[in-house]
């Protein structure tokens, strides 16, 4: 696989606007994409060379952390890009003494979080039209 650079910062910028609106609300049609967890969070992007391909955010609620709005743009899928992403992000809550992640997957995308150790918690719930379900790993 091909070797893609990745930037971590706090708070959003125009990479993860452009790569979550593409994919969460022109793909998916999701209409509350962005929110106040936003401004505080850390957030990975993943670039081949200058152009940002891939992103997910994480925070700690102070007893556990959590990975979200996890999105590869189309062209990129396929690729492992997700599974780079997600390793990165359980490296950067592991250097943070993170000891558990909590996430909320689309029940489409189950299995690929299932593949990465998270196994489901709780009922499957409605976020905007889409069934999601909590998921949870311990590191």
């Amino acid at each position: 696989m091909e070797d893609f650079a990745y930037k971590k910062h706090v708070g959003l910028n125009e990479d993860v606007i452009n790569i979550r609106t593409a994919v969460f609300m022109q793909e998916q049609g999701f209409q509350n994409e962005f929110d106040q967890t936003d401004k505080t969070c850390t957030h990975l992007v993943l670039y081949d060379g200058n152009k940002p391909i891939a992103t997910c955010r994480y925070f700690s609620d102070g007893t556990n952390y959590h990975i979200g709005r996890v999105a590869v743009i189309k062209e990129y899928r396929g690729k492992n890009l997700g599974n780079k992403l997600m390793q990165l992000a359980e490296t950067e809550i592991k250097k943070e003494c993170g000891k558990s992640i909590e996430l909320s997957a689309q029940v489409r995308v189950k299995d690929f979080y299932q593949k990465l150790g998270y196994c489901p918690v709780g009922d499957v719930y409605l976020d905007e039209y889409c069934e999601h379900i909590t998921m949870r790993k311990e590191l």
